[in-house]
């Protein structure tokens, strides 16, 4: 294969998923007016315990590499409530989670911490066990390739995962440089 026709299918594959994951097909960053009253879905498969971390996730219903992340985080102690909500972009500005932090889906814990983006379920239970003073959350902007619910093969490209604060501002929780760091 050459690389014109390597690079054309990469092409091709990241627009696939960013349309899979926004809400309205073939009109990015068109907001949808509709109603905010979230969708609530439950899960046939999710078993929950009384030890499990209950949370809101709010996402396109068309979106399957959330759906990939839903069972990363089910199968690490959360239990989940999906939303789909008619305008994510609102919802993310309720939250304060800034254009540059946003990714294709929002958690929210029952203390009202933010989970923005394909987040290692590690780091979720690491905030969680001793939120930082001045602190809203956990953002991982974008979709980098390889992370929890953007798996493709062998495939994984280095990101960081943001501590999001009160004043708008971020600075790096973690740095994820190899695709089993994320699960230790």
């Amino acid at each position: 294969m050459n690389s014109r026709r390597i690079l054309y299918v990469l092409i091709s594959v990241s627009l696939l998923l960013v349309f899979a994951c926004s809400d309205r097909f073939g009109e990015p960053g068109v907001l949808n007016n509709a109603s905010e009253e979230p969708v609530n879905i439950e899960r046939d498969n999710a078993v929950s315990t009384s030890d499990d971390i209950v949370m809101d996730i709010y996402k396109s219903s068309t979106c399957g590499c959330c759906e990939k992340w839903i069972d990363h985080a089910e199968q690490r102690g959360f239990s989940l409530t999906i939303h789909h909500p008619k305008n994510l972009n609102r919802l993310k500005s309720k939250y304060d989670i800034a254009r540059g932090y946003q990714s294709c889906h929002t958690v929210v814990s029952a203390e009202g911490y933010v989970f923005e983006g394909h987040i290692p379920a590690r780091y979720i239970h690491e905030f969680l066990a001793a939120p930082p003073v001045g602190a809203t959350g956990l953002a991982v902007p974008a979709m980098p390739a390889g992370s929890p619910g953007m798996e493709m093969g062998d495939r994984f490209e280095s990101y960081q995962v943001l501590l999001l604060k009160r004043d708008g501002s971020a600075e790096v929780f973690a740095n994820v440089s190899a695709q089993e760091q994320q699960y230790e």
